[in-house]
């Protein structure tokens, strides 16, 4: 099955706050998932990050490819 979304080694930082500490997952064509945790766990970070909305700090981001 081919990867829609790789994300590895995902770090990115607010000022000096790491919010996002080397973070891997992939998401397969036609999979649906969900991201789960706490107030202040990165979710809406990352996700504004595979929009495109903020630059990735360091890692890989691949999204279609």
């Amino acid at each position: 099955m081919a990867r829609a979304i790789e994300v590895e080694n995902l770090t990115f930082r607010y000022y000096v706050k790491e919010v996002l500490h080397a973070i891997s997952f992939s998401v397969g064509e036609g999979e649906v998932v969900g991201m789960l945790g706490p107030n202040g766990a990165g979710k809406s970070t990352t996700i504004k990050i595979l929009t495109g909305l903020l630059s990735p700090g360091e890692g890989r981001v691949s999204v279609g490819g």
